[in-house]
């Protein structure tokens, strides 16, 4: 069930070509998803249960996502890639290198923060080692690196820009695990990216 996906595919990872009416199956697919992990949890979904849930048959719901990870990790990616693009000034169009990419690591752990269900299991199923979420997984990687990149500027340094992603990785991990909340990763996300990129505040004259 895997063999859909090409390498060279930008948009929808699903399929290469997708009709309008498939275009909206999916749709009702991954909208389906996130509310059954609402209900249900990661460990309770199954993609025969949203296929029920979207009002699609379960043989149809294959064709498109070959399990619960793929369908899961299709929902993160289309969260991501509805982010409007980060300009040379930023999202925004102001701010130094510092605090664009701040912006930028804010708004992609924020996007599941809301539903601790669904970044959990977003944070489960990316792990996952079947074709189809390493497909998506590298496209994932590849837009939040371009998003640091961007927001770097275009003399961005590689290690500045290596040493963000596994911030980013890190972090993610570490409230997927249930560590710390998400909206507590993204203020220590933004500490971080304040030291790597400006280095730590220097303590004034008399400080102790």
């Amino acid at each position: 069930m895997s063999g859909h996906v090409s390498g060279d595919l930008t948009t929808e990872p699903t399929r290469r070509r997708l009709t309008p009416r498939q275009a909206d199956t999916v749709r009702r697919l991954t909208d389906a998803a996130v509310e059954e992990v609402r209900d249900t949890g990661y460990e309770g979904l199954t993609v025969r249960n949203v296929a029920r849930r979207a009002g699609v048959a379960p043989a149809t719901a294959y064709t498109y996502f070959a399990s619960k990870n793929h369908l899961i990790t299709e929902v993160f990616w289309r969260r991501l890639s509805a982010l409007p693009d980060v300009g040379p000034g930023g999202p925004d169009g102001s701010g130094g290198a510092a605090a664009r990419v701040e912006r930028v690591l804010r708004e992609i752990v924020l996007l599941v923060s809301d539903e601790p269900e669904l970044a959990a299991a977003c944070t489960t199923a990316m792990l996952g080692t079947d074709p189809d979420v390493r497909e998506l997984r590298g496209r994932i990687g590849a837009a939040i690196r371009a998003r640091l990149r961007a927001a770097l500027g275009e003399h961005a340094d590689p290690a500045v820009l290596g040493t963000l992603e596994m911030a980013y990785s890190g972090a993610l991990l570490q409230a997927g695990m249930g560590y710390t909340s998400y909206a507590r990763i993204a203020d220590r996300l933004a500490e971080a990216a304040r030291l790597i990129l400006t280095g730590p505040r220097q303590a004034g004259p008399g400080s102790r």
